[in-house]
């Protein structure tokens, strides 16, 4: 009897850990590591799968108003032309020790749309993933 199981594109498997669904078993292991440095008082502020906006959403312009509502006398937005572009981090959080934020992602592959979004973040906010 032939499995009906889909194997990962890169081959990772997924990873619970309390109560959370990791996508792979290297940012399971990533999430327990930093979990041992929060309780230490070495980082602050934990947070999973944050999103940074890299390009905002396009759309069409229009010069339709808002005649009643909240939004009265402000443009409608016109046609969604283009969604936006994000990076959601693994991990973000405060170091204590250096005094500032990481952000990180636990990597086996470097696809060429990380490696752009890498790029963007930098740019645009400053920040350097740093690669787990």
């Amino acid at each position: 009897m032939a499995r009906n199981r889909s194997r990962a594109k890169y081959g990772n498997r997924k990873a619970v850990i309390d109560g959370i669904t990791f996508d792979s078993e290297r940012e399971a292991h990533r999430y327990t590591e930093l979990k041992i440095l929060e309780k230490a008082g070495k980082i602050t502020g934990l947070q999973l799968q944050r999103e940074f906006e890299l390009i905002p959403a396009q759309r069409e312009h229009t010069n339709e108003i808002y005649e009643k509502g909240p939004n009265k006398g402000r443009f409608k937005p016109g046609k969604l032309l283009e969604c936006k572009c994000s990076y959601v981090a693994d991990f973000v959080y405060w170091d204590l020790e250096n005094n500032c934020m990481v952000v990180e992602d636990a990597k086996g592959m470097r696809t060429k749309e990380y490696i752009i979004k890498r790029k963007l973040m930098l740019h645009i906010y400053g920040i350097r993933i740093k690669e787990v």
